[in-house]
């Protein structure tokens, strides 16, 4: 069944002094660069309102996916603020980008972990596809990943395991038995994210109040998983105003109404 489209006013961006965008899926398509058009509309942004980007990806997805696209001037990209693997790290640009913190797992519990997704993979009897690409398991540091086909995988072979392969319900249920100290999340079209325990979205947005200094009130967080188990979805929990969106496509219109709003 096709998702709804959301529906949205100009009005809503008044008087928000942040705008925080999830990554794969809203800005731009899994591991995908950000297009042209997208990087044209998101450094007119720039200019006029503080920007903060959320996702599951590492701090060099982000330089790749995003930050290499734009063509934004030093002045500019002080204005935009990245939380890679789920707000576990942040960064900022001051001259040149800087950590401004980053959460790593300690050596055991990253083993821990590593255990538990071979343990349950084997319980569930799931078979690994012929084809992938990468690594299937990822030590981001801040946060463990498990990727279907892989870190590389192209879009086309990751739409179609998402709609005929997807075991990751089962998954995570069974993962969160065996680690009840970590947070277990669904991630983009075939991956599952581990975290610290109340390592999300919501933990990400409270991070931006604290290190920015914006209360969350005046925040508007978009995003393409924002319903049921979405890794979007716990971003609501903080009482930030959201915005649904399908794909970078409707986020485009959401950007051409955040500067169409004409607040500074």
């Amino acid at each position: 069944m096709q998702k709804k489209l959301s529906t949205w006013t100009p009005k809503v961006f008044k008087n928000k002094n942040l705008i925080v965008f999830d990554l794969d899926g809203t800005l731009t398509k899994s591991k995908a660069n950000l297009t042209p058009d997208m990087a044209q509309m998101f450094t007119k942004l720039l200019a006029v309102k503080k920007v903060a980007v959320i996702g599951g990806g590492r701090y060099a997805q982000f330089k790749k996916q995003l930050v290499s696209r734009l063509f934004a001037p030093p002045v500019l990209l002080k204005n935009l603020y990245l939380f890679p693997t789920t707000g576990t790290s942040f960064y900022r640009h001051e001259r040149h980008w800087r950590t401004v913190y980053e959460k790593s797992f300690p050596i055991r519990e990253d083993r821990k972990i590593k255990q538990a997704f071979r343990r349950v993979l084997t319980e569930i009897n799931y078979v690994r596809p012929k084809k992938t690409w990468g690594a299937i398991i990822d030590d981001r540091h801040t946060q463990i990943t498990f990727s279907a086909l892989g870190q590389r995988a192209p879009l086309a072979a990751k739409e179609r395991w998402n709609r005929t392969s997807d075991i990751r319900t089962v998954l995570i249920k069974k993962l969160r038995k065996f680690l009840p100290e970590c947070a277990v999340h669904q991630g983009g079209l075939t991956s599952v994210d581990v975290t610290e325990k109340r390592i999300d979205k919501a933990y990400g947005i409270r991070q931006m109040e604290k290190h920015l200094q914006i209360p969350i009130k005046k925040m508007v967080f978009i995003g393409d998983a924002l319903e049921g188990h979405g890794n979007d979805a716990p971003a609501k929990r903080t009482g930030v105003k959201c915005i649904a969106v399908i794909g970078p496509a409707e986020t485009k219109r959401v950007i051409a109404d955040i500067l169409k709003s004409g607040d500074k």
